[in-house]
């Protein structure tokens, strides 16, 4: 019992603090990269390990039929989307702001289930929704005037939101039969990835990459223990025990603005900690009108 409980708490602390440092990873590759370029060589080196491992090593069977719309379909809302809208967002907040807003996605989810998964609509989800905006708000307010947050990345950055707990209540709806989530994980990277290369192509300006350590330090920390560590030890806590999983994500934020902090040299100021504090108590809220 005691080893069980340890490898959850652990398993936790480390899919928190692996799916807060994505933000920062990011920053620190837009010093020396487009965003597009970033984000297509990390889902095609994170698509390529899942999918070695699923079908060379564990000998999972390939997607069949409807199947290869579906994830084609959760691809583009999650990969696409989200993390294409994400990481051009990225060039116009901070890092910090990134990793609070991430926190919400719990909040969007529960609000988007109301109208797909025919789940009832509360006032504390409601009142969840109003303070989780209004922490971000509060949080990146005193970023506006330093031109370190602008209203355009913030909106990116919202959009991109709304197609994760999108496609989050979309992979709930569909049935996927026998498929291996590694299975369904690598080929919607893969995917999702692809339908990004029109506008690398389109966007591409070489003399804007620099393809150093930095960079690519950038990528293989997002492909490895953001999109396939980080995704793996939440599925783990998900099955484990998927209401206490959830208490994880209120540690993102936190470990968010401390990473940033650290390896970007972000500010923390009182506006951060009160964007903060109401973001969590949103969650809270939202956690509670389940």
């Amino acid at each position: 019992m005691f080893n069980k409980q340890y490898s959850w708490f652990l398993a936790g602390i480390i899919f928190a603090i692996f799916w807060a440092s994505a933000s920062t990873a990011t920053k620190i590759g837009l010093m020396v990269a487009q965003p597009m370029v970033i984000a297509t060589m990390r889902f095609a080196l994170a698509a390529a390990i899942m999918l070695f491992i699923s079908h060379v090593i564990q000998k999972n069977s390939l997607p069949k039929g409807k199947e290869w719309i579906q994830i084609g379909v959760y691809g583009a809302l999650n990969i696409s989307i989200y993390l294409g809208l994400y990481i051009v967002a990225m060039q116009e907040v901070t890092a910090g702001i990134g990793a609070l807003s991430v926190a919400i996605n719990p909040v969007l989810i529960s609000f988007f289930s109301v109208f797909f998964l025919n789940k009832k609509l509360t006032a504390k989800l409601i009142l969840a929704l109003c303070v989780c905006t209004f922490g971000v708000i509060c949080a990146a307010w005193p970023l506006f005037t330093t031109a370190k947050v602008t209203t355009w990345g913030l909106s990116l950055l919202f959009v991109s939101m709304l197609s994760y707990a999108l496609a989050a209540i979309y992979f709930s709806a569909k049935k996927w039969g026998g498929l291996n989530l590694l299975t369904i994980n690598g080929w919607q990277t893969f995917m999702g990835g692809v339908l990004l290369w029109p506008f690398v192509f389109y966007f591409y300006d070489g003399s804007l990459n620099n393809y150093n350590l930095t960079f690519w330090g950038s990528v293989v920390w997002l492909a490895v223990p953001v999109s396939i560590g980080a995704v793996q030890l939440w599925l783990w806590l998900l099955k484990t025990n998927a209401v206490r999983a959830g208490l994880w994500l209120f540690l993102c934020p936190l470990f968010g603005f401390m990473i940033a902090a650290i390896l970007a040299n972000e500010t923390i100021s009182s506006y951060t900690f009160g964007g903060v504090i109401l973001v969590l108590l949103g969650l809270f809220f939202a956690k509670k009108s389940n």
